[in-house]
């Protein structure tokens, strides 16, 4: 429970944050979020990929 109020409270900081912020720099934040996600996503597809075929 105490783990949820303060996911909670962190998720109000951050979008009190993105509130305060110019259009553009919340875009471009997204935007950077999103590649290092989809980075991630194409690393972790890859590395399994080459675990799968080595065992």
């Amino acid at each position: 429970m105490l783990f949820l109020v303060a996911a909670l409270m962190l998720f109000g900081v951050v979008l009190g944050t993105v509130a305060h912020a110019p259009l553009t720099v919340t875009a471009v934040m997204a935007a950077v979020i999103a590649v290092w996600l989809g980075v991630f996503a194409i690393r972790e597809r890859h590395g399994r990929r080459r675990r799968t075929s080595v065992n």
